[in-house]
């Protein structure tokens, strides 16, 4: 079967919209739609997942990438944000109304799957992947295999704390590492500071003194949070994705030398190759 390069059906669930995508093992993504994320949230899932089979009968498998908790093992929504979602048994539910094999996992860790097995992080044994956006994700790849646990919250990297007492997180805990590096934290540090501008023009202006202040802050906390998650998993390479990753393009020299001083050893640090396509990219390689 493996020599017809086997296609599956990918599944991204987010809080505004579900993109689904039809990829075979190569990575290439024959098939794209996104919709809107209306709920029940489960009922659209499947009914997106049926019209998508109904089109491509030659489906083998899906792979449903999401946000929140998720028991991998199960195929279990832990804890969730979106209304109704956490307890959804997904994977037992589909396979019954699929008769294919469904595999679900957290969305940060679709993304460093897919920087793991087809980008930035291909042919590395210890991978940790950083998701820079609304708040700070993170996915733990150690020898192909995702760190996860039963209760789904293995990998939560943004909620170790970076500064004890420090800002009040979405948690209900103070001085978590999201509340520090994120696209929420930037945009509190600019309006802290008076100005009035995106953190993606922050970082077009680093020659004027305050954006360069909160950029070099920002940058150092980094650098601390990389030296602290190398102690902890000793990684060969950190990724970094998510919408705020776009913006450190220029940055990135800088970002390696602030952290070569903090390191235990010497490790490759880079930015992400897919950005809008990691999370159906790795949703699609939990199952091939």
């Amino acid at each position: 079967m493996r020599g017809m390069n086997m296609e599956v059906l990918a599944v991204d669930v987010g809080g505004t919209k579900i993109r689904s995508g039809i990829i075979n093992e190569s990575g290439e993504i024959l098939y794209d739609e996104t919709v809107k994320t209306t709920y029940p949230l489960y009922e659209t899932i499947e009914q997106v997942v049926l019209k998508i089979i109904k089109k491509y009968p030659a489906v083998q498998a899906i792979g449903i990438g999401t946000t929140g908790f998720v028991n991998a093992k199960e195929g279990k929504i832990v804890y969730s944000p979106l209304p109704g979602w956490k307890g959804t048994e997904v994977k037992k539910k589909l396979e019954e109304k699929t008769n294919l094999r469904v595999e679900v996992e957290n969305d940060a860790n679709c993304a460093a799957l897919a920087e793991a097995k087809l980008g930035a992080a291909k042919g590395y044994d210890r991978i940790l992947c950083l998701t820079i956006g609304t708040g700070l994700g993170g996915g733990i790849i150690i020898d192909g295999n995702i760190l996860n646990s039963p209760m789904g919250g293995a990998g939560e990297i943004g909620h170790m704390i970076l500064y004890p007492n420090g800002h009040v997180c979405l948690c209900g805990r103070k001085g978590c590492f999201e509340q520090y590096v994120s696209g929420t934290a930037l945009k509190r540090k600019i309006s802290e500071a008076g100005l009035t501008i995106s953190p993606k023009e922050l970082f077009k202006m680093g020659e004027d003194e305050t954006a360069s202040q909160i950029i070099e802050s920002f940058l150092d906390d980094l650098a601390v949070i990389i030296s602290s998650l190398q102690a902890a998993f000793d990684m060969d390479i950190v990724v970094i994705g998510g919408g705020v990753s776009e913006s450190l393009t220029d940055w990135t020299d800088t970002l390696i030398e602030k952290t070569k001083p903090l390191l235990l050893r010497e490790i490759e640090i880079k930015l992400a190759t897919y950005r809008n396509d990691a999370g159906i990219l790795g949703a699609s390689q939990l199952v091939l």
